[in-house]
């Protein structure tokens, strides 16, 4: 069985290499997207500094200067938390057709403006490569999740994830000492069995750097898929979650409940582009419907982040970071409400309501570095290099094991062509 599950594991690893090795790679640079943006964007992400002193624009008035400059867009969302020496970020989109439901074609849906003077410091269409250097980290996001084929990509990727999750434990299986005779194992101190076991299982943590070759790359092979075997999980189910819910969902829905996954209000005939209830008013409707849940479910607003639209549904979500939140710089805690009366939707509560929705919420953070600061940041980004030392060791040690294999079938064929071949030298001296 073990020699069947050995086999698994090489022929897995050859196939997700590839994908996992590119996937790691992007995936390191990704743990500082903000800092490696702001890096190849000064001009557009960090505005010039402005007088002491000087008062910063309400976000909604900046997104109505935005609204006007691009008549042919509607404002998607706008981001409320303003950040000293960051620029203001607005999103934008097409609006679709409602004959043809097609969705029309925005040149730019990412704007940056100054958040004193209202000046558009810069805009991009998020992941288009062609308009050069200041896209290349949102391009560098696309690959990461999607290998830039969008829908097609993403499920691709997915079902990577999902192989990758399987291998992790078949991998983890594989460390584990070979099992015993019956007639060794049999002892009635259950303490000093699992001691032995343990003892036996010590070597496959260690990496012999004392040798070098064949024995060091296996070493780093098995120790380095060891000792940050859990967080390669969290990557590796994670990554199912966020391309693959299909598989994602049902499974974690088996053994933890969720929130309601209802949606908070179906889709409209037709898309309203221009809702009842302006920005400004959906803001403070926003304000009090989140102060009512945070009275009624017991947690506290520290600051707001996004307003956002949904034409589709004609529906508005007001974003806020509380302290159910556990991501450094994004707020997780939403409600939904309708565009045209102001009428509450739904709640969505990152943690401490539902297990199932506090552990995808976990995941998810820790996939994207998204807690505990810098140096989080700096041991996912050292994950992601670890993945690609394991996808290249494994590859090593499996064509070291193919040569071996081929030189042992060479040997075995002239052993057993060596008899024939001295008859026929000895028929040719006869002659």
């Amino acid at each position: 069985m073990r020699r069947n599950i050995v086999v698994v594991h090489r022929y897995l690893g050859l196939c997700l290499a590839g994908f996992l090795i590119f996937s790691a790679l992007t995936g390191s640079l990704l743990a500082w997207y903000h800092e490696l943006d702001s890096v190849f964007n000064p001009a557009m992400v960090q505005p010039p500094a402005t007088v002491e002193g000087a008062a910063a624009q309400d976000p909604l008035t900046l997104a109505q200067t935005v609204a006007e400059h691009y008549p042919d867009a509607y404002v998607r969302f706008v981001m409320l938390r303003q950040t000293p020496g960051q620029a203001q970020l607005m999103g934008l989109d097409g609006e679709i057709d409602p004959h043809t439901g097609a969705q029309a074609d925005v040149a730019n849906d990412e704007v940056y403006v100054d958040r004193f003077t209202g000046e558009i410091l810069g805009e991009r269409k998020w992941g288009a490569i062609d308009q050069g250097m200041k896209n290349l980290m949102p391009f560098i996001y696309r690959l990461h999740y999607s290998l830039a084929l969008d829908s097609l990509g993403e499920y691709l990727l997915g079902i990577v994830a999902l192989l990758w999750t399987i291998d992790c434990f078949i991998g983890a299986y594989l460390t584990f000492p070979p099992r015993r005779r019956q007639s060794t194992v049999k002892d009635g101190n259950l303490l000093r069995v699992v001691g032995n076991w343990l003892t036996r299982w010590s070597p496959s943590w260690k990496v012999r750097t004392q040798r070098a070759g064949c024995k060091l790359n296996f070493d780093l092979h098995r120790a380095g898929g060891l000792w940050p075997w859990v967080m390669l999980f969290i990557i590796a189910w994670s990554s199912v979650g966020f391309n693959l819910s299909e598989v994602y969902n049902p499974v974690m829905g088996t053994f933890f409940p969720f929130q309601d996954r209802e949606e908070p209000k179906p889709s409209l005939a037709q898309p309203q582009f221009t809702p009842a209830i302006s920005l400004i008013e959906a803001r403070e409707i926003g304000r009090r419907l989140m102060a009512a849940e945070a009275r009624a479910n017991n947690f506290s607003i520290i600051e707001e982040h996004m307003l956002a639209y949904d034409p589709a549904k004609a529906l508005y979500r007001y974003v806020v970071k509380s302290d159910r939140d556990i991501r450094d710089n994004w707020g997780s805690t939403m409600v939904y409400f309708d565009a045209s009366t102001g009428e509450y939707r739904a709640t969505y509560i990152a943690t401490g309501e539902a297990i199932g929705n506090t552990i995808t919420h976990w995941l998810f953070s820790l996939h994207m570095a998204a807690v505990w600061g810098t140096p989080f940041k700096v041991f996912v980004a050292a994950v992601g290099l670890a993945v690609a030392m394991l996808s290249v060791t494994g590859i090593l040690i499996w064509h070291r094991k193919r040569y071996a294999r081929l030189i042992g079938r060479r040997r075995t064929v002239s052993k057993k062509l060596a008899p024939n071949e001295n008859r026929i030298i000895e028929l040719m001296l006869l002659k």
